[in-house]
């Protein structure tokens, strides 16, 4: 990271710290929403930051949490995350999942009452470095209608899945479950651009590419029903499962001050090795069948998930983070008040 990123990161973690923070949680969360610039999920960056504070001044996200760890067997253990900032609670969570697999070869670990924690693939990543594969889901607020429906009801529910690749960059697909991410809406609102026509529905049910008549109106899933179906197996997972809000009942991070959001999340990992020691020989021999494979034309690679994200994190550590003038003013307003 060049010294102007750094210097970021620490203008992050203070402004954490000002809002009672403690100094370990202020660098996990800065950490976090750093590297989503870095990566070029901007959505879940800087652009969520005045939300995460505005949310602490409000008393909705808890600052000095009473995190509770609930053993269940030597694999599986819950959390009661107090309403901890999403950040901590996942970064306790998925740390744990790890302890536990490195142990007994499958760690699984329930988190209720937490926030939004930015991206799955930041986790995902701290087990995959450890040799291990993971699966890690979180539900969201109401944007996407189940099929059949009008009305808004699963989270945008991203999925995650994370391997070992026998190489340098890991195999990491963080996807969400609808055509067209949250956060990208909203960053498309605070610039005043448009998303791409077949993305979303108005809330009279007509196409838009208005993002602020998209967060009014539905989202539309991947592949159709298929994608409903998706979304509703991520609520089960991390809603139902964990004993966190779910049908609809995670709150609105940005414009719902209700309460608490008491966001699901769920961390499987386990060992590479436990069927077949030679693992990771396979997994190199599965992406060099795959990669050569005859290309369409125009395609110079076939990238396997997790490539893309890497090459961009790789080139953007050199480069200093772009602050638009909007996401500027809010620092700058973070920092006085």
């Amino acid at each position: 990271m060049n010294t102007k990123n750094k210097k970021l990161h620490i203008v992050v973690k203070k402004i954490f710290k000002k809002y009672k923070l403690k100094s370990e949680h202020a660098e996990i969360s800065a950490k976090a929403i750093i590297n989503a610039e870095l990566v070029g999920a901007h959505g879940h960056g800087l652009a969520r930051l005045k939300m995460y504070c505005n949310r602490i001044k409000k008393k909705l996200i808890n600052p000095n949490p009473q995190i509770k760890i609930k053993k269940i067997s030597s694999s599986i253990s819950s959390i009661d995350a107090n309403n901890s900032i999403g950040f901590v609670a996942a970064d306790i969570a998925i740390k744990l999942a790890i302890k536990n697999a490195q142990k007994t070869g499958i760690g699984l670990v329930a988190v209720k009452n937490s926030g939004h924690y930015g991206l799955s693939s930041h986790y995902a990543e701290q087990a995959v470095k450890k040799n291990l594969l993971t699966m890690i889901y979180t539900n969201a607020p109401p944007a996407v209608a189940p099929h059949g429906s009008s009305k808004s009801l699963f989270g945008t529910n991203p999925i995650c899945f994370g391997s070992p690749s026998g190489s340098k960059i890991p195999f990491i697909l963080d996807t969400s479950i609808s055509m067209i991410n949250r956060g990208k809406i909203r960053l498309a609102e605070r610039n005043n651009s448009k998303i791409p026509r077949g993305f979303a529905l108005d809330k009279f049910g007509k196409p838009t590419t208005d993002p602020k008549k998209a967060l009014e109106g539905v989202q539309l899933p991947i592949a159709g029903y298929r994608g409903s179906g998706f979304a509703w197996m991520v609520d089960i997972l991390s809603g139902v499962l964990t004993g966190s809000n779910h049908a609809g009942g995670v709150k609105d991070p940005f414009i719902d001050f209700s309460g608490p959001q008491n966001v699901g999340h769920l961390f499987l990992t386990f060992k590479s090795n436990l069927f077949e020691k030679n693992f990771i020989r396979r997994m190199k021999d599965n992406i060099k069948t795959i990669k050569k494979l005859p290309k369409l034309k125009g395609v110079k690679e076939i990238l396997y998930p997790g490539e893309s994200k890497f090459f961009k994190y790789k080139k953007n550590l050199k480069k200093n983070i772009t602050i638009k003038e909007n996401i500027q003013r809010d620092i700058e307003w973070l920092l006085k008040n």
